[in-house]
């Protein structure tokens, strides 16, 4: 029995007390236990501010950029360790493992090739400057420094190693010491990249924390020099901006939480086009990738009217395929869900969208998987249904059912989609297939205000196209409303939530020379 211990104030501390068990969610076997009983929390936010705040901000953004690069490195080496762990106590298939690892590894590797274009320096220009005066003499300049406290990340379950990796990269290289949280249900694969990272001592003491198990009166003890990344659901987000840190001391908070992800097929898209089989892979591979446990898989897929007969039989042929188990088996091509808890909310959704749609393809009960011991296993098939009627207000308009589950459903016209999409709430990714420009142009003017990211699929594209599900380091990440409200990734854009943007006004000259610029 492995029994995972925190990484706090510069060594590995074990808690106390009762302890929480990670759990094969195949067999339902316990892998590892962890606790955050007995550990001083408010010592290890000071360590951090104290020592991993200091040291950060003394490198330059290339010498970060360095550390960054180390760090992929080093994950990459034990990548295929890191994917065994990844199918014991997440229920990842292989490529599912790989997706969550590799995501972490490149997305540190992105902000590593973002750093030479920062400068070797310590200041972030925003924009240019301006004169405020007659002369050009009087000058105003803003910019951004690292906050002086402490980056606290507390990630979902369903990603791991990209969750701990795309935050930390941002935050790392805008100069701010991180606390990593993972969920503790599947905390093995952050817990065995942070002991490498250690062993490997790539960064300061103290820019890199990590608590293992409950997180105690953590977030309470943080203030105004400090930041709050969260991802997860909707209700645990509105629990923590109401807390004491966030709204008595002004502690920065970002949030990624549900969102009612859809895809809507263009009147144009012909059974047989290229279009239609980029769409109808991306709405499969959504449904079925980490078994639906992703906060940007589909789960409305639009269609006009006429087409919906032919999207569902195609939807069904392909999810038909899909060999459901446990992971370790080579056959197996999507996994169980993550836990007990996650298969029972699964279970209960689909009842809820059943008051609106029905059920056309899969089940949510009496699966037992290729591989595992019988009736053993969190499993289920994708689960398929159809509404007919959709209209705002609809359970499949208001609830996400966190598995592979998604509704597909008609429309008449494009300002039809439009509303329909956008009675979601807002959201982090809605993906468009046509060649249709005129069609593209009009939902891309109507939807865009909801989501944080579009994705347009056409035949220009459709050999080299990313899927939509799969946060780029470039682009943002986060939408509006129901998302959360809140941004990550973006490049540049991401680090600016770890640091302080500051209005200067004076010389232009000693301006300029503060932010390496030359007159």
């Amino acid at each position: 029995m492995i029994e995972l211990a925190s990484f706090v104030s510069g060594k590995w501390v074990k808690g106390k007390g009762k302890a929480a068990e990670l759990v094969n969610p195949s067999t339902e076997e316990v892998v590892a236990t962890t606790s955050t009983e007995g550990i001083d929390l408010g010592a290890a936010l000071e360590f951090a501010r104290e020592r991993g705040g200091p040291a950060l901000r003394a490198m330059t953004f290339t010498q970060r950029g360095e550390m960054l690069r180390a760090m992929s490195r080093a994950i990459h080496a034990k990548r295929d360790e890191l994917i065994g762990l990844a199918i014991a106590n997440g229920g990842n298939t292989r490529g599912d493992a790989k997706f969550d690892i590799d995501g972490a590894i490149g997305t540190l590797a992105a902000y590593a090739d973002l750093a030479p274009e920062l400068g070797d320096t310590h200041v972030l220009a925003d924009g240019d400057g301006v004169q405020l005066g007659r002369g050009a003499r009087l000058f105003g300049q803003h910019l951004y420094l690292p906050r002086t406290g402490v980056a606290v990340h507390v990630n979902a379950f369903n990603f791991p190693a990209w969750g701990l990796a795309e935050k930390a990269a941002t935050a790392l290289l805008a100069g701010m010491p991180v606390v990593s949280k993972p969920a503790t249900s599947t905390a093995l694969v952050a817990h065995r990249i942070v002991e490498i990272l250690v062993a490997d001592a790539v960064l300061p003491e103290g820019a890199l924390s990590f608590v293992c198990g409950a997180p105690g009166d953590l977030l309470d003890r943080l203030d105004g020099r400090d930041v709050l990344a969260f991802t997860g659901s909707s209700i645990t987000a509105a629990k923590l901006r109401e807390g004491k840190s966030v709204v008595v001391r002004a502690t920065r908070i970002n949030v990624e939480a549900d969102s009612l992800n859809a895809a809507v097929l263009g009147p144009d898209v012909e059974v047989g086009s290229d279009v239609m089989h980029l769409f109808i892979g991306d709405v499969a591979r959504e449904i079925t990738q980490k078994t639906g446990q992703k906060c940007t898989a589909i789960r409305r897929i639009y269609v006009p009217k006429e087409r919906v007969g032919e999207v569902v039989e195609l939807l069904r042929e392909r999810l038909s395929a899909v060999k459901v188990g446990n992971p370790a088996s080579e056959e197996v091509t999507m996994g169980p869900v993550s836990t007990a808890a996650q298969l029972r909310d699964l279970r209960d959704g689909v009842k809820k969208l059943e008051s609106c749609a029905k059920v056309v393809f899969g089940k949510t009960s009496g699966v037992d998987g290729i591989g595992a011991p019988a009736g053993k296993g969190f499993f289920v098939t994708p689960v398929l249904l159809q509404g007919d009627d959709p209209k705002a207000g609809d359970a499949v308009h208001e609830h996400e059912v966190f598995g592979p589950v998604a509704t597909v459903m008609p429309y008449s016209s494009p300002a039809e989609a439009i509303a329909l999409v956008a009675a979601g709430g807002g959201g982090l990714v809605t993906s468009v297939y046509s060649d249709d420009k005129d069609f593209t142009r009009t939902m891309v003017l109507g939807i865009a205000p909801f989501h944080g990211r579009l994705v347009l699929g056409s035949s220009k594209v459709a050999g080299q196209a990313l899927p939509p599900g799969m946060a780029l380091p470039q682009l943002v990440h986060g939408g509006p409303g129901r998302a959360g409200g809140g941004e990550e990734l973006g490049a540049r854009r991401g680090m600016t939530f770890y640091m302080q943007r500051t209005a200067l006004q004076g010389d232009r000259a000693v301006l300029e020379a503060l932010v390496g610029k030359k007159s």
